[in-house]
């Protein structure tokens, strides 16, 4: 029996590494006392596991992970007050704003997300060299940047995973953009987008607004709706 939790990352907690993200989920969930399977071995750990790693220093609307329940208990688990319940045990600026089981055969949210939507504010240019930036990349064939990968320098083109790009505005001292990013193979970084502009552009502040999957016929859903029902009973999964 899984869980779905979608959740918020602001403020200062930004600046809080996703591996200590994870910690403190992982306390949280001891202390809202849910009763989370365990790993077996001489160290058993809960049960939960994340999506897509966001960087140190980034704000996000929507973040998720999944939490395996002890079938035996699960019954049990109120899930209408449940984010109200985590959102006690967290640091301010991690708040849980929906859960909703899921089916334990469903993809991984590491497999399952497609693309990302990002809100890209970049310092020290004006909206013009911007716009010219953001249509120059879109209209190249392709977008070469540097990246290591076990231990050696490659390069990656960002071009076909750059699925949309456009300047939202200005902004004092910059400008603010919106960018949708895919993931598949692997990930687009914000930054490695602005690197990869002519000319490069410098990151300021960054806010994931939206996780994406995509079913087979094209349809795209979140992961887990904001403030989704989670009415439906849990021993259905």
């Amino acid at each position: 029996m899984k869980l779905r939790v979608r959740f918020e990352k602001h403020g200062k907690v930004r600046f809080t590494s996703h591996r200590d993200v994870a910690r403190i989920w992982e306390r949280a969930i001891r202390r809202a006392q849910l009763p989370v399977a365990y790993s077996e071995g001489f160290n058993p750990r809960v049960k939960v596991s994340f999506g897509l790693a966001l960087s140190t220093g980034h704000e996000s609307d929507a973040e998720y992970l999944d939490i395996e329940l002890d079938p035996e208990r699960a019954d049990a688990v109120d899930l209408d007050t449940l984010p109200e319940r985590l959102t006690e045990q967290l640091p301010v600026g991690i708040t849980a704003t929906a859960v909703a089981p899921v089916d334990r055969r469903s993809l991984s949210l590491q497999q399952a997300v497609t693309s990302c939507t990002w809100r890209i504010d970049v310092a020290d240019v004006d909206v013009e060299t911007a716009a010219g930036a953001v249509a120059r990349a879109l209209a190249a064939d392709t977008l070469v940047v540097p990246r290591e990968r076990k231990g050696k320098q490659v390069t990656d083109d960002l071009r076909p995973l750059v699925l949309s790009l456009d300047v939202e505005g200005p902004m004092e001292d910059g400008v603010r953009l919106t960018a949708e990013l895919g993931t598949q193979p692997r990930a687009v970084r914000p930054s490695e987008l602005l690197a990869a502009l002519d000319p490069p552009l410098a990151e300021r502040r960054v806010h994931r607004i939206s996780q994406w999957t995509t079913t087979d016929d094209d349809q795209r859903s979140e992961p887990l709706p904001r403030r989704a029902s989670s009415s439906a009973s849990v021993g259905a999964t």
